[in-house]
C-alpha cells in the first residue's frame, strides 16, 4: 500500500461509522413506515410520537443527502473509476429528497389536525404519509447498498494526509437530534458495526444518560406500535 493512502484499519473503521449511520437511517425508516401501516390498520399508534419520529427521519435523510457537499468532494479527488458512480447516487438523492418533502408536507398536515383526527384532509395526509414513508424505505434499500459499495472502494484511496478531513466529513453525517432514536437504532435489534465509534462522538450528557435514553427509545417503539 502506498504511503499516500489511508491505513486499511482506519479506512475500515471510518467505513463502519458510515455504515452505522446508514443503518440508523434504514431502521428508522422501517419503524416509521411500519407505524404508518399499523395506524392505517387501526392500531393504537400515538400520533405525537409518530410525528416526532417522522420529522427525525426527514432530518436524518437530509443530513445524508448533504454528504454530497461534506464528504463527496474529498472522494471525487480519487482517480478511481468508481468516482463516476457518485453521479448516479446523486440522482437517487434527488428522488429521495422529493419523497422526504412529500413526507414533510404530510406530517405537517397530520400535526396540524391530529386533534380533529377524522377530517378529510387528515385522512388524505395519512395516506400521503404512508405512501411517502414506504417509498423512502424502498429507495433506501437499494441506494444505501450501492453507496456503501462505492465508499468501500474510495475510502482506502484517500491520501493519508487527508485522513483528518475524511474523519470530519464522516462525523458531519451523524445528526445528534433526538439522541434516544440515534442511540436506540444503533443498538436495536442488535448493535451495528461502528456503534462504539459513533457513541463516543455524542455529547457527554448523552453518554451519561445512556440508560434513560434507552428506556425512552423502548417507549417510543411501543408508542409507534412497532416491535423488534
Amino acid at each position: 500500500m502506498s504511503a499516500t493512502e489511508t491505513s486499511s484499519g482506519e479506512g475500515t473503521r471510518l467505513i463502519d461509522e458510515v455504515l452505522a449511520g446508514h443503518g440508523v437511517m434504514a431502521r428508522g425508516a422501517e419503524a416509521v413506515a411500519a407505524s404508518f401501516t399499523r395506524l392505517a390498520a387501526g392500531a393504537a399508534v400515538e400520533m405525537r410520537t409518530l410525528v416526532l419520529a417522522a420529522r427525525w427521519l426527514i432530518e436524518v435523510g437530509h443530513y445524508h443527502v448533504r454528504q454530497e457537499t461534506s464528504l463527496w468532494p474529498l472522494l471525487r479527488e480519487s482517480p478511481h473509476r468508481a468516482v463516476a458512480r457518485l453521479d448516479l447516487l446523486s440522482e437517487e438523492h434527488e428522488t429521495l429528497v422529493e419523497e422526504l418533502d412529500a413526507l414533510t408536507r404530510a406530517v405537517g398536515e397530520i400535526a396540524k389536525e391530529r386533534e380533529a383526527g377524522g377530517s378529510l384532509s387528515w385522512g388524505l395526509a395519512m395516506k400521503q404519509g404512508t405512501r411517502a414513508s414506504h417509498r423512502i424505505l424502498g429507495l433506501l434499500g437499494g441506494h444505501l447498498a450501492a453507496e456503501e459499495a462505492v465508499l468501500k472502494t474510495l475510502f482506502p484511496a484517500v491520501p493519508e494526509t487527508d485522513t483528518a478531513r475524511l474523519r470530519k466529513a464522516v462525523a458531519a453525517g451523524v445528526p445528534l437530534s433526538e439522541p434516544h432514536l440515534v442511540l436506540g437504532f444503533l443498538e436495536h435489534p442488535e448493535p451495528l458495526p461502528g456503534r462504539d465509534r459513533i457513541f463516543v462522538r455524542f455529547p457527554p450528557w448523552v453518554r451519561w444518560a445512556r440508560a434513560p435514553l434507552t428506556r425512552s427509545f423502548r417507549r417510543t417503539l411501543r408508542a409507534l406500535d412497532v416491535h423488534g
